[in-house]
């Protein structure tokens, strides 16, 4: 307890202001998150020290977690150390007040620049349209930080499902980034040290090559003709950007979502040109459910009529359907516990019928209408089924093999409240990689409320464990080949 309130509390009462700062104040370029929440006491006086216990090799915490094995227990993350030495301005709330949920920041991006790479690029599956062969491609790219001499301080940050290049506000686009308080100065991704690339991916709708691109033979949009991708064609279009900017190794690759997925495969695929990875709220193989709710997402957006077998560029736009497909999405994002605080059954309105009535189907609805138009249909049919594919096991004679080819040192951060990868799924990653032999997989746990969301949400709990294992130094950090 901390003044009569819960360390848990006082953690996500720091997430919720954290976020609600990010949302209703524009924040100056190398300005400080944690400066703007509400503290009594002293105040941090930079990121770094918020980061201090889990950035230096010297916190027992941090090492304790890194040796802990997994069958023994799970431990739970938590920076309180680092975080509650100042005292949260709660004097307003009470402990069972409600919380303040802030929702993740997307828009459109621009300012972005773009890779034209003009060979052919073949997709891992052949049984498909043309073969699988794109006769171009184009890698939508956005970078923050500067590239030292050696070329050796860069973090690819990979995406997941819903987001583009755009992690982070700059000069060529000042809108809030979709990890904006994650990337600058002295914070989790720091530009003082890193420099950070995020890419949007193949198949995606934001500037790299996807269904809704020309296909150069026939001057029309690729529809249901563009090939099915997988991860690992996203992860080496990438790759081949990096190759045109002369990069050769990475500090690290990091990604939550889908991005943990892409980040696990980076480093199976190139391990000698990743020297670390974080996996965060993702996992080594697609989970039966989330297949389950990807496939009535695809369901609900392809039984629109003005889907059109996903050749509607030049008709009506399938918006109902892709109103429904968020809706669902929506669901498995966020968690039981946060919206029984956050909503209850709580009514918008006294009168009884088929719309919307409770707060609960208000919000679902809210948040169909308002990201429907901003995403191509055709772009999540095909990243919601990359997903489903994905396996570290397949091509290998089981999993724990196709793990044993990730040999630098690991992060894997899972949520307890998450329903699309399930907290199992995360432990399981731990696991195998350890019985693969990696000596360096650090495990955090998160009791966070925030579900699948937290990464997007949680500043200080997933902040602080990626820079401490981006900064910290790892023991054999040239691993063994």
């Amino acid at each position: 307890m901390v003044g009569g309130v819960t360390a848990g509390l006082l953690l996500r009462r720091a997430a919720a202001l954290l976020g609600r700062q990010a949302r209703t104040q524009a924040q100056p370029r190398g300005g400080v998150p944690w400066a703007r929440t509400r503290l009594c006491g002293t105040r941090p006086q930079s990121p770094r020290h918020q980061h201090a216990c889990l950035a230096t090799s010297s916190c027992s915490q941090r090492s304790r977690s890194h040796v802990l094995l997994p069958e023994e227990c799970y431990r739970h993350f938590n920076p309180s150390e680092a975080f509650l030495n100042y005292h949260l301005d709660l004097e307003a709330e009470s402990e069972t007040g409600p919380v303040h949920s802030p929702e993740p920041s997307y828009s459109k991006p621009s300012g972005y620049e773009l890779y034209h790479h003009d060979q052919p690029f073949q997709c891992q599956h052949t049984d498909n349209p043309n073969g699988g062969l794109l006769s171009e491609l184009k890698v939508a790219y956005e970078t923050w930080g500067q590239l030292n001499d050696d070329k050796d301080n860069v973090v690819l940050l990979f995406t997941g499902l819903s987001a583009s290049s755009h992690a982070c506000s700059h000069e060529k686009n000042s809108a809030l980034g979709w990890w904006e308080n994650y990337i600058g100065p002295g914070l989790a991704l720091d530009t003082d040290r890193f420099f950070v690339v995020c890419c949007n991916v193949l198949g995606g709708c934001y500037g790299s090559t996807g269904p809704e691109s020309i296909d150069p033979k026939t001057g029309n949009p690729y529809g249901t003709t563009f090939p099915l991708v997988t991860i690992e064609d996203m992860v080496r279009a990438q790759f081949l950007l990096l190759d045109h900017l002369g990069i050769d190794t990475v500090h690290a690759c990091v990604g939550a979502s889908m991005g943990g997925m892409q980040a696990a495969k980076a480093a199976a695929l190139f391990p000698d040109r990743v020297n670390r990875m974080a996996s965060i709220s993702s996992a080594a193989r697609a989970h039966p459910t989330a297949i389950a709710l990807r496939y009535l997402q695809r369901r609900a957006l392809m039984a629109d009529p003005h889907w059109r077998g996903g050749f509607y560029y030049d008709s009506e736009f399938p918006r109902m359907g892709m109103k429904l497909a968020r809706e669902i999405a929506t669901i498995s994002y966020r968690s039981g516990p946060e919206w029984e605080m956050r909503f209850d059954r709580d009514r918008v309105s006294d009168t009884r019928s088929f719309r919307p009535d409770f707060s609960i189907e208000s919000y679902l609805d809210y948040q169909g209408t308002q990201w429907c138009t901003r995403y191509d249909p055709n772009s999540v049919l095909y990243l919601t089924k990359a997903m489903d594919m994905f396996d570290m096991g397949d091509e290998h004679a089981s999993l724990k093999d196709g793990l044993a080819q990730i040999r630098c040192p690991v992060l894997v951060l899972g949520v307890q409240s998450d329903i699309l990868f399930p907290i199992t799924q995360q432990r399981q990653l731990t696991n195998v990689l350890r019985a693969a032999g990696n000596k360096h997989v650090t495990y955090y746990e998160l009791d966070a409320i925030y579900g699948h969301d937290t990464f997007l949400i949680d500043v200080v709990s997933v902040g602080s464990a990626i820079k401490g294992h981006l900064e910290h130094s790892h023991q054999h950090q040239n691993h063994q080949r």
